[in-house]
C-alpha cells in the first residue's frame, strides 16, 4: 500500500457527526465525491475553512452550493505576515508576492469582513498565532490580524476559529484582552490538560484532530480526558493530520470515525454517546 493511497472507508458511525474543520479545496477529487464518501460513514456536515482571501471566497461559494457545507473565512496567521512583508519564496498557494504593507492587510481584512456578513458563513477563522512557521518579524502582523478577526467575529455574531501553534500563552492573553466572541473554537487543539482547564473555564470549544491518535500525543489525550463533554468537537483538518494507523496518507472527512473512536476510548465512553455530544456541540458552536 503506497503512502499516497487514500485509506479505506472505516465502519460507518451509527450517530451522525460533523467534521468541524476541513480543507476540501486541498483534497483530491471533487467536493461532491468528498461529501458522498463522508456521508457514507455518517459524517453528514463539514465546516470548510478558508486560509486566505481566495480560499475564503471559495469556502463561501461552496457552502452556498451545498447544504451540508458551512463556511469559515479568514486570513491564516501565516498569511498576514506574507501580505505585509511579502512572500519571496512563494511558500503559500499564491506564489511569490511583493510586500504590501499595512494597506494590503487592511484591504484583505475588509474582504473577510464582507464575507463574514453572509448567512452561510458560520465562522471567522482560522485565525490566531503561529510561532512555529512565522519568525519574530511577523508577530506584529499576526497579532494585528488576529485582533481584527476577533472584532469581525463579534460584530457579525459568528464563531471564532483559532489556529494556535506554539503560541498558547499569547493566544489566551489576546483573547482575554480583546474579549473572546461568545463562541470560540480551538481548532486542532494542541495544548495540555492544564490549558484544557483554562479553556473550559472560559467556555472555549476544543476540537481534536487525528494527531490525538499519534504515539507521542499523550498530553493531547490527557487534555481530551479532562475537557468537558459539552465543549469537545472532532475534526480532520484534512488533508493533514491523518489518524493512525494511516498517518502520512491523505486525510479526508470520511476518516472522522477513526478519530472519534479513538477519542471515545480516551474518554472511557461509547462512540454513540460521544458522537451525539460532538454533533450537538458542533451545531451549537457554529450555529447551524
Amino acid at each position: 500500500m503506497s503512502r499516497t493511497d487514500a485509506p479505506p472507508l472505516p465502519e460507518p458511525l451509527r450517530v451522525p457527526v460533523a467534521d468541524s474543520h476541513t480543507h476540501l479545496d486541498m483534497q483530491d477529487g471533487t467536493v461532491e465525491e468528498g461529501l458522498a464518501r463522508a456521508a457514507a460513514v455518517n459524517v453528514t456536515t463539514v465546516v470548510q475553512v478558508g486560509c486566505d482571501v481566495k480560499g475564503s471566497h471559495w469556502a463561501a461559494e461552496t457552502a452556498a452550493a451545498h447544504p451540508s457545507v458551512h463556511a469559515a473565512v479568514a486570513l491564516h496567521p501565516n498569511e498576514a505576515p506574507r501580505i505585509v512583508h511579502g512572500d519571496p519564496d512563494g511558500w503559500s498557494r499564491q506564489g511569490a508576492r511583493e510586500p504590501g504593507g499595512k494597506a494590503a492587510l487592511d484591504e484583505a481584512l475588509a474582504e473577510i469582513d464582507a464575507l463574514a456578513a453572509l448567512g452561510h458563513v458560520r465562522a471567522v477563522g482560522e485565525t490566531g498565532l503561529d510561532h512555529f512557521r512565522t519568525g519574530p518579524e511577523g508577530i506584529a502582523a499576526q497579532e494585528e490580524s488576529f485582533r481584527a478577526h476577533i472584532e469581525i467575529a463579534k460584530r457579525h455574531g459568528k464563531a471564532l476559529v483559532i489556529h494556535d501553534r506554539e503560541a498558547h500563552a499569547d493566544v489566551l492573553r489576546i483573547l482575554a484582552d480583546a474579549g473572546a466572541p461568545e463562541r470560540t473554537v480551538f481548532h486542532c487543539y494542541s495544548g495540555d490538560a492544564d490549558m484544557a482547564r483554562i479553556c473550559a473555564a472560559a467556555g472555549y470549544y476544543m476540537s481534536f484532530a487525528g494527531n490525538v491518535t499519534f504515539k507521542n500525543a499523550q498530553p493531547l489525550r490527557d487534555a481530551l480526558a479532562v475537557a468537558p463533554a459539552e465543549l469537545v468537537l472532532v475534526e480532520t483538518d484534512a488533508p493533514f493530520l491523518t489518524p493512525a494507523p494511516y498517518r502520512g496518507r491523505p486525510n479526508a472527512p470520511y476518516l472522522i470515525p477513526v478519530t472519534l473512536r479513538a477519542m471515545a476510548e480516551v474518554r472511557g465512553t461509547d462512540e454513540d454517546t460521544l458522537a451525539a455530544a460532538v454533533q450537538d456541540n458542533t451545531a451549537r458552536a457554529f450555529d447551524f
